[in-house]
């Protein structure tokens, strides 16, 4: 069934009633983010959303590891699974291509009954680090990429993933990045994905084929942090969708086949100044500010104790790893895909820092609010960067947590940036990380049977 796009977000309910009328539409998913950037919420009838009743969900959904286990955790609004609002965000209303009546999805804030925000709420964590900036006249300009690799269906997990069969009858084996040919062999998903997006109002500004076997590449359009993290959040939904139509699937694991690129979210990060819009990265005279020497210095200093946010779970540190194509420490160097943080080539209105870092796994919200945390750090306490790294940086000692116990330590020893995120954030998120950490423990992996079984 083919759906009309929605033209602009309603800005009230009556605008509100007469979309849901004119869109014909029967259903809309009231939708957060938890902690993973799994979509949560509920589900209910047009007619009884545009009435904008209160709607809650208990408290606990925030501490349910990704393996959908409840974690142990000392607080008396988790014990007592008191009810937080759903506040519906109106700019965020956009149709569900794939739903088989016309449905609405509407992403939603988090509220306590007193009117607090709930801190815990990701992206209320990011519109915390983007009042910063506001404070201080400042706007971040961010554009996120989306890596994502297509599989056959796998239904047994003790088997390795496997790309699916392309229009050529063959699997594709990798190692071809920017293919045309590679993208024609997934044609009709890529067809998909560029409807959906279309009528979802989701704009995509390229799609290239990455080095993996059927793995690819969605650039997103530069705009507001915010936005572009609800877009993330909605394209990962989408992307899946269209791979299940075609009978296979999309993962954004970051390392999900031996051998192989692993996948990020590489994130683009300019500043402009709210009244004038000018870059704050830029001089006048078009030569690089100490602000942007001081944001790149933050990021060097912080992005270690933000590895756990960016790299989320055991399997981020597969991608993280010497002899790949990922970074391994924070170099900041110019054109240099080599290094943690790259500066692109571009002029001073579009001059920027990429964080390649970042998994695809990661949660959009709590990535773009730590890594933009870090940097605000560095302005704030003129931390001055190191200098330029010259070469190789895979060939540069590695600079980044090995592992998950790793990354969380670094973040336990970061006050100053906990702060920046929310403090009761960072204790669930720290215990939650733990909790994982101890039910992966618990699995004996191929490896362990192959190499041990017979030889220790």
């Amino acid at each position: 069934m083919e759906y009309a796009p929605i033209v602009s977000a309603p800005d009230s309910v009556e605008e509100l009633k007469k979309l849901v009328v004119s869109h014909k539409i029967e259903e809309v998913e009231c939708t957060i983010a938890d902690i993973h950037g799994v979509a949560r919420g509920k589900l209910m009838p047009a007619s009884k959303f545009v009435a904008l009743n209160p709607t809650f969900l208990p408290y606990s959904i925030f501490f349910q590891s990704i393996t959908g286990d409840y974690l142990e955790f000392d607080s008396e609004a988790y014990m007592t699974e008191v009810d937080i609002q759903l506040v519906p965000d109106l700019t965020t209303v956009r149709t569900l291509p794939w739903a088989r009546s016309p449905s609405l999805m509407v992403i939603h804030d988090l509220m306590f009954q007193d009117g607090r925000p709930v801190e815990s709420g990701p992206r209320n964590v990011l519109k915390r680090v983007l009042k910063l900036y506001e404070d201080r006249n400042w706007k971040p300009v961010v554009a996120p990429e989306i890596e994502f690799y297509l599989t056959e269906r796998n239904t047994d997990p003790d088997l390795p993933l496997q790309p699916p069969i392309g229009r050529s009858g063959r699997q594709s084996v990798g190692r071809q990045s920017f293919s045309m040919m590679a993208i024609d062999e997934y044609e009709p998903i890529i067809e998909d994905i560029y409807k959906f997006a279309e009528v979802m109002g989701l704009e995509i500004d390229t799609l290239t084929q990455e080095g993996g076997p059927a793995q690819l590449e969605v650039n997103m359009a530069h705009g507001d942090a915010l936005d572009l993290a609800d877009q993330v959040f909605v394209f990962k939904r989408l992307i899946r969708e269209a791979a299940m139509r075609h009978d296979c699937y999309a993962t954004f694991m970051a390392k999900p086949m031996k051998n192989h690129p692993g996948s990020a979210m590489h994130i683009h990060q300019s500043v402009v100044d709210i009244s004038t819009g000018q870059n704050i990265f830029s001089n006048q005279d078009g030569s690089a500010s100490d602000l942007f020497h001081y944001f790149i210095g933050g990021q060097q200093k912080y992005l270690g104790a933000s590895t756990c946010l960016l790299a989320p779970y055991v399997n981020s540190y597969r991608r993280l790893m010497p002899g790949d194509s990922a970074p391994i420490n924070l170099e900041w160097s110019k054109d240099n895909r080599s290094a943690g943080l790259r500066v692109p080539n571009s002029g001073p209105n579009s001059r920027r820092v990429e964080n390649r870092i970042a998994g695809m796994d990661t949660n959009p919200y709590l990535a773009l609010a730590s890594s933009l945390a870090t940097g605000y750090l560095g302005m704030m306490n003129k931390i001055k960067c190191q200098e330029e790294f010259k070469g190789d940086a895979h060939e540069a000692d590695f600079g980044l947590p090995r592992g998950l116990l790793e990354s969380l330590i670094v973040l336990d020893e970061a006050p100053e940036f906990q702060a920046i995120l929310g403090q009761e954030f960072c204790d669930l998120y720290k215990a939650l990380k733990q909790h994982e950490f101890n039910e992966y423990m618990m699995v004996v992996s191929p490896w362990e049977r192959e190499h041990l079984l017979l030889t220790v």
